[in-house]
């Protein structure tokens, strides 16, 4: 498999490429690996992307959300790594739909892992800056659409895997009905107060529900920004 090459965007010059490889390797070992990531592309993925190429932040390898605008949040990377491994693990998908693109970061750790990925973003603005930071990057497997992720995309159903970057009251069926057979998809569905990481996974006609644990999340939103 070809990885894509990375390439610092921002400066962060008062921290020095040295040591944001370093915090970059800190990451990894200890909010990962540390924590039962163990899937050996899964890691080699986020110890290549740069995680401060897609944010403006000053720590942006801690162990917190980071904001990325337009009232929207990037996961710490240990919840980023555990929703990609809930997905691949079972074999590494060839198409996935991601739902909420953000900044971009999520899709670039996933684009490795995939033949194909397919990402939705409600918000124009975030949705233009991380199609240029991805072609930037020249990660070439990555259509991106300026979409309401509620709807899925059709076009390119039924899909070996979808994860989905915010929070549904309950699992939208567009969804479920885009989702290949033996396909997993991944989601965090819950109210403000209290929220579930699960990941369905269809079997024929039958959608089988795992409970992954406790998460918080941004709400998942219906409409375009």
């Amino acid at each position: 498999m070809r990885w894509p090459r990375f390439t610092r965007r921002r400066s962060h010059a008062d921290h020095g490429e040295g040591g944001l490889a370093r915090d970059r390797a800190r990451m990894v070992a200890e909010q990962l690996e540390a924590r039962g990531i163990s899937d050996p592309e899964l890691l080699r993925a986020f110890s290549t992307v740069e995680r401060h190429a897609f944010v403006d932040e000053r720590e942006p390898y801690g162990d917190h959300a980071l904001p990325v605008g337009a009232g929207q949040t990037i996961s710490q990377p240990y919840i980023v790594a555990r929703m990609t491994q809930s997905l691949v693990e079972a074999g590494k998908p060839r198409k996935v739909l991601e739902v909420g693109t953000g900044c971009g970061y999520q899709t670039a750790v996933l684009a490795p892992l995939v033949t194909t990925l397919y990402s939705i973003e409600r918000i124009a603005s975030l949705q233009q800056r991380a199609r240029q930071v991805l072609r930037d990057l020249r990660i070439g497997n990555v259509h991106m659409k300026h979409g309401d992720g509620f709807e899925g995309w059709a076009a390119y159903a039924p899909f070996d895997g979808i994860i989905v970057a915010a929070a549904a009251y309950s699992v939208p069926q567009a969804l479920l009905e885009q989702l290949a057979d033996g396909g997993r998809l991944v989601i965090p569905v819950g109210t403000d107060r209290e929220q579930q990481l699960l990941r369905m996974t269809r079997r024929g006609e039958r959608v089988e529900k795992e409970v992954l644990g406790a998460v918080t999340f941004v709400p998942l939103l219906q409409g375009l920004a």
